[in-house]
């Protein structure tokens, strides 16, 4: 019962967050982005089924109040990547030896999997624009055009209007990758909130993982390489294949700032460093495919452990 009212309370909020959309309003956006957050407090502190419910409670609370589209939008959204993400979280086994204490799940692989869901929750929009290449990128195209008040059946002849043709071009092909890409940190921001969260409430029972000491999957890679040289096809496929390797790469981002964190270690401008890249992504933006070719190196020949052998261990006091 106090599972399934904590679900119900989470799936409540997530759903004021997520329907804010339709104020309008500029504080609508971070809101709306971060509606899976109370999901993922559910999971992370009672139970996945906690989470579950919320996922389902808010979902047809937004199908009651506002149609169909608002449920499976909610679902795919918001609530199926929350609880997946806060069920593998808290997912946990035994160490083997005899031991008590349990082996969690990696966070790698948390970090992997928030890629993936950014990709699909992208690629489950593609339908709406149209469901192969050119069909799509013309439904896009409609809408910006729309969005930016641009009439297509007048672009020639008026002052600016082959600029503004240029940037709708440019806006259809970087916005798949681009949303994967914020879809992906959306993810990663939402859970990494939920357990701070969670852990400063008590109710954490898992403990806080070292980032630091962060691994991929293998796997991971040769995902992320099929998807670039299917990227450069030119249907459906590309599209999709371009949008789950900006999401993997941003992923490999990800590793980079682990990679960054484990080699600085014993610096002392460490903290200056840290704090001067983290401003650099924040501002600029570009500084973090830097990070991504770090995490891909990391990937590729295990640099922490090449700097880690030549330091040797650490000295005695």
């Amino acid at each position: 019962m106090q599972f399934g009212l904590i679900g119900i309370g989470a799936g409540a909020a997530a759903a004021l967050l997520f329907a804010s959309v339709t104020s309008g309003a500029w504080l609508s956006i971070p809101l709306f982005y971060l509606a899976p957050l109370p999901i993922m407090i559910a999971g992370l502190g009672w139970s996945h089924w906690s989470a579950l419910t919320a996922a389902l409670a808010g979902a047809l609370a937004l199908g009651i109040a506002f149609g169909p589209v608002f449920f499976f939008s909610f679902l795919a959204v918001a609530g199926a990547p929350a609880w997946w993400l806060g069920y593998l979280a808290m997912l946990g086994r035994p160490a083997g030896n005899g031991a008590a204490a349990l082996e969690w799940y990696p966070p790698g692989r948390l970090v992997v999997w928030a890629a993936v869901l950014g990709g699909l929750m992208v690629v489950a929009a593609i339908p709406n624009f149209g469901l192969d290449g050119e069909s799509f990128r013309a439904g896009l195209r409609r809408a910006l055009t729309h969005i930016l008040s641009v009439e297509t059946s007048a672009q020639a002849g008026r002052p600016g209007e082959a600029n503004a043709a240029g940037l709708i071009d440019f806006l259809v092909a970087a916005i798949p990758p681009a949303a994967a890409v914020l879809a992906t940190i959306t993810n990663l921001l939402n859970l990494w909130l939920g357990a701070v969260i969670v852990k400063y409430s008590g109710r954490l029972n898992r403990p806080w993982p070292q980032l630091a000491a962060m691994t991929f999957p293998r796997a991971a890679i040769a995902a992320l390489a099929t998807a670039i040289v299917l990227s450069f096809v030119g249907s459906l496929i590309g599209i999709v294949a371009g949008v789950f390797s900006a999401s993997l790469l941003m992923a490999y981002g990800v590793l980079g700032f682990a990679v960054l964190h484990a080699v600085t270690r014993g610096m002392a401008s460490r903290m200056f460093l840290l704090a001067g890249i983290y401003i650099a992504v924040l501002v600029l933006g570009w500084p973090v495919l830097a990070l991504c070719l770090l995490g891909l190196i990391e990937a590729v020949i295990d640099l922490r452990a090449r700097i880690a052998a030549k330091r040797g261990p650490p000295a005695r006091t």
